[in-house]
């Protein structure tokens, strides 16, 4: 049961992860549109910026599942070294209950927000502003999956538990080829 949420969350964490990769290309690529007709064409664009901007939203939000999955959330390494290895996984479900709690909140409140801001519409744009403020659950949904993934995997011994630091990352194959390379 543990093994397939394990994998359902694999996927669900690529789709933000995918999602987040398009809403910064979009992001982009409207600000370069922008930038193009604002000073080369002396006719700004009316709608490019808004767009621009709640892709942005929707690009940070969804791209914190793989954050949180990937163990990159500040952490306080002493507190790791003062510990006893054997009581690390209580420390790490403390943190995920943590972030779980906050992730809750931002889902709830997301969803609150959305809902009371449905009927007005994003400047230039006749779209709801609901769109933009829905990255907020959305993204807190897909991070509290990957909250709880990590915190299985850490029990089950497939992730290392404690910070992401430059040591555990030299040790993954991807990144110990890359420091290979001139």
């Amino acid at each position: 049961m543990l093994r397939l949420f394990l994998r359902l969350e694999q996927q669900t964490t690529r789709l933000a992860l995918l999602g987040a990769i398009v809403m910064l290309i979009i992001s982009v690529s409207l600000g370069f549109y922008q930038v193009l007709t604002r000073f080369v064409f002396d006719a700004p664009s009316t709608w490019s910026e808004v767009i621009s901007r709640s892709t942005m939203i929707w690009c940070v939000f969804l791209g914190a599942a793989a954050g949180f999955r990937g163990g990159f959330m500040m952490s306080v390494e002493v507190i790791y070294r003062l510990l006893p290895r054997r009581r690390l996984i209580w420390l790490e479900a403390f943190i995920a209950l943590c972030c779980a709690i906050v992730l809750v909140v931002l889902i709830v409140f997301g969803i609150a927000m959305m809902l009371r801001v449905r009927n007005q519409m994003l400047s230039g744009l006749e779209i709801s502003i609901a769109w933009a403020y829905a990255a907020m659950p959305v993204g807190s949904a897909f991070a509290l999956i990957a909250v709880l993934a990590r915190l299985v995997a850490q029990a089950l011994g497939i992730d290392q538990i404690g910070p992401v630091t430059e040591d555990t990352l030299q040790e993954t194959p991807i990144v110990a080829e890359r420091s290979d390379t001139p």
